[in-house]
This record gives structure tokens, C-alpha cells and sequence, in this order.
């Protein structure tokens, strides 16, 4: 259960510093690096826009200056000639369509760079997730990145605007400040003088901002997943049975409302110093307005000059506030990016190291030797000196009460996790050995909690090769044999038939009807060896005998492993492999272990009574 965060939490260890914030900045040429790899012409077309469209607010206030200045002139004149005021006016007009044709080719250019940005990262950070080990997967720490990592796509294409955006105002910027400096340089100080504030202002509570956000990620999750559990048609049963919406109500509202609080203070503060701050820089604007216009008063400058020096000093004025405004939700934005980095910067197992090849035929099988492990970040030991065979071609169940270590044994045969100590032997040879990607493709498993994809029925078979799923021939055997067959003969659509209630025309399966689905998808890989955890735990009697006397047939010569707590099942295995605490208890045939009559014995005797 995720601690609770006190309402000074802000003021805790995680707080971000401004430092931080500005080294963050350092992955914004990474970030740039990414986008133009996306697509090049895109970028390049937005780029000139850019260029473009920075330098022509400048232009139009000149011209704006020129047409002042020349109606002031023709109205002095006799004989008036209108020819250049109405040249001014039409390239005006020319200089303003031509802005808004920009404008919108860079809203067009951004929305589309940021959607295949957008597509990019989660590509990669899917690809990521599937390479990271799963030891970390099943660490609380690798949630939070991947958290951070996956719910922060929108900022980082927004992120992309505001830089491209920000590159743009510079330009701007520069253009208005030189014609300031040309007429009035006195203004220049004034305008920095209004800004300044506001900036330090946005920048320190953009960290904060951001501090409370990473701070909460474990609490958002579980927000999400009260979310989720409060809502769901796969939960509403047990919700409504035991009578927990109040239960998760009230947790959901008062977590929620403990960060809501925390946000609204940061808001109300933010706010606040905000609108202070913007005032003193609304009275530095109309006092530079009043200077322009003693200004003109005295004849020091014409009237067109007083249009253009307010026209750019308001324009100048907004654009910093912006600029900077912008600068600060950059600086924020580049502190998640640096998260989005950091998830795919995961360092993975290093495969560079000299591997062996794979045997084509497992002539001896594995061996466990002295085979010790404790998960990461606990002292307990799940397994104690574990020593056992399995031969090649051979048959063996796992049979041991809930905590024993059997599905551990699997996770550790399967590479999943490295032993603590000792190790497990593949025709002679430690299989950390063998390049691990290609040591995986000899298994086919499915386990107790198998994943119930919202695919096609089709889909979730080819799920076991999905290289396969084109071959129809090999989906049908593969549902005749786990009996998902008879699932199909139910369906309406039958293979092509949508599965879960989360998308249109959708059909939930019961848990048995899952089961033989997930069943095919082991006959779907033709593995060298064969792992149920727990199979046929949904199914009927009559179901399960069937479907292990097929899977026994089809093992044949095959090296395979069970587990299960059904006795019946293990009875067929070729040896039963006994553990209790993390300890081989007994290991051999089914009448030997009776005869034995140790644990083995004991609980084969006590499930047979619930039978009579």
C-alpha cells in the first residue's frame, strides 16, 4: 500500500530544483535528433515556416508605420497622390494573408510531426518494455518510470510545438528588439524590467509542479486502478456481492482529494504571484506608452514612428512573456523527457558477451545443481539447495503445496531470474551460457495466469507462433487438440470472433473456454520442450483427462513439465519432483512416492477422499 504524502510533501527529499530544470534542457538536441528521424521533410518545411513567419510580424508593423507616415504627408499636400499609400496598404494586406497561410502550415506541420512522434515512442517503448528482464517487471520502481515514461506522450509532442515555437519567437524577438533599439533604446530596459519577475516567477513553480507530479506516481497508479476496479464489468460482480463500492469510493476520494489539495495550493499561489507580476509588467507598458507620446509631443519622432514603437513594444512585450512563459513549460516539459529517456536508457542484459550454440537435440536434458534464489530486494529464500534431473524426452510433474518454489523453478528454468546460487545445467553446459532470446524460443508455456488478449479468436490461437497466423490449418489442429475447437463450434463468427466485452460485438469465454483457448497456443509452437503450470485448472474431470491424454500423445519423445494440484494429471508423468519449503522432498514415480508415503502420499490420500 503506497505511503501517504502530507500536504508539505512538496518540501520533501523528491523536490526537483531549479537546477535540475535547466540541466534537463541537456536532452532537447536528443529529443530534436529523434523527431528528425521521423521524418525529415516535415521537419525541414515546418522549419522554414518558422523562419518565415518569424520575421513578418516586424514587417507589417514597419509598413504599418509607412502607411501612417504617408497619409500624414498627403494630407499637407495640394495635389495628393494616393499611388504609394495604396501600395503600402496592398503589401500590408500581401504580408498578412501571407501570415495566416504560415501560421496554419505550421499547425499543420506540427499536428502531423507530433502524431509520428507520438506513433515513435510508444513503438519504442513497448520494444523497451519487452526487452527489460522480468525481475524488473515485477518491481514497484519500474512501474513508476514506465508510468512516467507512457502517460507523458502528450507532453513531449507538445514539447515539440513549444520548441519549434520557441525558436520562432527568437527570431521574432531579435527583429523587434533592433527596431527598438533604432528608434528608442530607453524601452528596451523598461521592457526588461516588466519581465524579469514573472519569468523567475514560472520557472519556480514549473519544478514544483513537477516535483509534485513524480512524487505522486505511485499514487496515481493506484488512482488508476481504483479507476479500474470501481468500473469494470469484470469486477462488478465482486463489487456488488460484497458490497465494496463504498470501500473504493471513499479510498479513491481520499487519495484523490489529498493530491487535489496539494495541486490547488500549488495553483492558487502560482496564480496569484502571476497576476502581481503581470500587472507591474501592464504598468511598464503604458508607461513606455507614455514616453513614446511626449515623445511625439516634443517632435522628436513622427507619428508613424509612435505606431510602430507601441505597435512593437506591446508586440515585444507579449512575445517575451510568452517567450518566456513557454521557456518555463519547456523546462518542465524536458524534465518528463528526461524520464521518457531514462525508462528507454533501462540497461538490459548485456548479449554482447561470446555465446554458446544451442544443442539442435537435447541429448541429456538439464540438471539442477545446488540451485539457491531469494527475490530481489528480500532476504528469504524461495529455494534452498535445490538438486533434481530432468532427461531429455522425459515427462516430469511439480507437486507441492502453494509457496513451495515450483513455479519459481520454472521462471529460473526459463531464464526469467539467475540463481542466487548454484546452477542449471542444459546437455552439461550452465544455459546463462546461450544467447537467451534463442534459449527461450525452445519453450512453449503457458502458465496459470495466462493473459486473456481482447483479440480474435484466431489471433489469441496464432498468439502461441504468431508468425503462423495465416495458417489456418495449423490453428485448426492446434484448437482440436487443446479442445478450443469445441469453443469455436459456439461462436457465431467462430474464429474470426471477437473476444471480451471491451470492443464492438465482443464475446466473453468462460474461464474454461479461456483455458483451451490459451491451451492451443502451446500446440501452436512446435517448442522441444513443453511447460503447463497449472492447465486445465477451469476445466471439467472428463475435460482435463482428455486434454492430457492429447497432450501426452503429442509429447511424445518431447522433454515437458506439469504443474498441478489435480493428481489425476500427475499421475501420467513419467517422475513427480516433490517440494515443500523450497526443498526436494521426494522425487519418483507415482507408486513409489506412495509407497514413500511421505507429503506426496498425504495429499494424493487426502484429495482422493473429496472424490468419495
Amino acid at each position: 500500500m503506497p505511503r501517504r504524502r502530507e500536504l508539505n510533501s512538496l518540501k520533501d527529499k523528491n523536490k526537483t530544483s531549479i537546477k535540475s530544470s535547466f540541466n534537463a534542457l541537456a536532452y532537447i538536441p536528443r529529443f530534436f535528433k529523434e523527431i528528425w528521424n521521423v521524418n525529415k521533410k516535415l521537419f525541414l518545411i515546418s522549419a522554414i515556416c518558422r523562419l518565415v513567419g518569424a520575421l513578418l510580424p516586424v514587417a507589417i508593423l514597419w509598413v504599418g508605420k509607412e502607411i501612417v507616415d504617408e497619409i500624414l504627408l498627403q494630407i499637407d499636400l495640394e495635389n495628393p497622390d494616393y499611388t504609394q499609400l495604396w501600395t503600402y496598404v496592398g503589401i500590408e494586406f500581401g504580408l498578412v494573408l501571407l501570415s495566416e497561410v504560415f501560421s496554419r502550415a505550421i499547425s499543420l506541420t506540427d499536428g502531423l510531426l507530433g502524431d509520428e512522434y507520438n506513433i515513435s515512442t510508444s513503438v519504442k517503448i513497448i520494444k523497451k518494455t519487452n526487452q527489460i528482464n522480468i525481475s524488473q517487471l515485477e518491481d514497484p520502481d519500474y512501474y513508476d518510470k514506465l508510468e512516467r515514461a507512457r502517460t507523458q506522450t502528450t507532453g513531449r509532442v507538445g514539447l515539440l510545438s513549444n520548441v519549434l515555437a520557441q525558436a520562432q519567437s527568437t527570431i521574432t524577438i531579435a527583429s523587434l528588439v533592433a527596431g527598438l533599439i533604432y528608434f528608442e533604446p530607453i524601452l528596451i530596459i523598461l521592457l526588461v524590467l516588466s519581465i524579469i519577475p514573472s519569468f523567475i516567477n514560472e520557472i519556480k513553480f514549473s519544478q514544483e509542479q513537477y516535483s509534485l507530479a513524480r512524487s505522486w506516481t505511485s499514487e496515481r497508479r493506484e488512482l488508476d486502478y481504483l479507476r479500474f476496479i470501481g468500473a469494470n464489468d469484470k469486477t462488478a460482480k465482486e463489487i456488488k456481492l460484497f458490497g465494496l463500492t463504498d470501500f473504493v469510493v471513499n479510498r479513491f476520494e481520499k487519495l484523490s482529494t489529498s493530491y487535489y489539495l496539494l495541486n490547488r495550493k500549488l495553483a492558487i499561489k502560482r496564480t496569484s504571484l502571476g497576476f502581481v507580476f503581470n500587472v507591474l509588467g501592464t504598468i511598464s507598458y503604458y508607461g513606455a506608452y507614455i514616453f513614446i507620446i511626449f515623445r511625439v509631443l516634443t517632435g522628436i519622432i513622427t507619428l508613424g514612428e509612435l505606431t510602430f514603437l507601441s505597435g512593437s513594444f506591446n508586440r515585444l512585450m507579449k512575445s517575451l512573456q510568452e517567450f518566456f512563459a513557454r521557456f518555463t513549460r519547456i523546462s518542465e516539459s524536458a524534465l518528463y523527457l528526461k524520464d521518457y529517456f531514462d525508462f528507454i536508457d533501462i540497461e538490459v542484459d548485456d548479449q554482447s558477451q561470446e555465446t554458446l550454440l544451442l544443442p539442435k537435440e537435447i541429448k541429456q536434458g538439464f540438471e539442477f545443481r545446488n540451485v539457491r534464489f531469494a527475490y530481489p530486494e528480500t532476504e528469504v529464500e524461495v529455494l534452498k539447495g535445490v538438486n533434481f534431473t530432468l532427461q531429455a524426452g522425459e515427462k516430469m510433474a511439480f507437486v507441492g503445496q502453494n509457496g513451495a518454489g515450483k513455479t519459481t523453478l520454472i521462471k529460473l528454468l526459463l531464464r526469467f531470474y539467475e540463481p542466487t546460487e548454484g546452477e542449471i545445467l542444459l546437455d552439461g553446459v550452465n544455459i546463462n551460457r546461450f544467447d537467451k532470446a534463442q534459449y527461450q524460443e525452445y519453450f512453449g508455456v503457458i502458465f496459470q495466469d495466462f493473459f486473456r488478449y481482447e483479440f480474435t479468436l484466431r489471433e489469441n490461437i496464432a498468439i502461441g507462433d504468431i508468425d503462423e497466423l495465416e495458417n489456418q490449418k495449423k490453428i485448426e489442429d492446434a484448437a482440436k487438440l487443446s479442445l478450443a475447437d469445441e469453443v469455436v463450434a459456439e461462436l457465431k463468427k467462430g474464429y474470426d470472433q471477437q473476444l471480451g466485452k471491451r470492443f464492438v460485438n465482443g464475446v466473453e469465454l468462460s474461464g474454461g473456454q479461456w483455458q483451451k483457448v490459451a491451451l492451443a497456443r502451446a500446440y501452436m509452437k512446435a517448442a522441444k520442450i513443453m511447460i503447463l503450470d497449472e492447465p486445465t485448472s477451469a476445466l471439467d474431470a472428463k475435460a482435463e483427462s482428455e486434454v492430457f491424454s492429447r497432450f501426452i500423445g503429442l509429447t511424445e519423445g518431447k522433454t515437458s513439465i506439469i504443474i498441478s494440484h489435480r493428481f489425476s494429471t500427475v499421475r501420467q508423468a513419467d517422475r513427480i519432483l516433490v517440494l515443500k519449503d523450497g526443498e526436494v522432498l521426494e522425487i519418483g514415480k507415482h507408486q513409489e512416492l506412495m509407497n514413500n508415503n511421505l507429503l506426496y502420499a498425504e495429499l494424493f490420500s487426502l484429495q482422493a477422499e473429496g472424490y468419495q
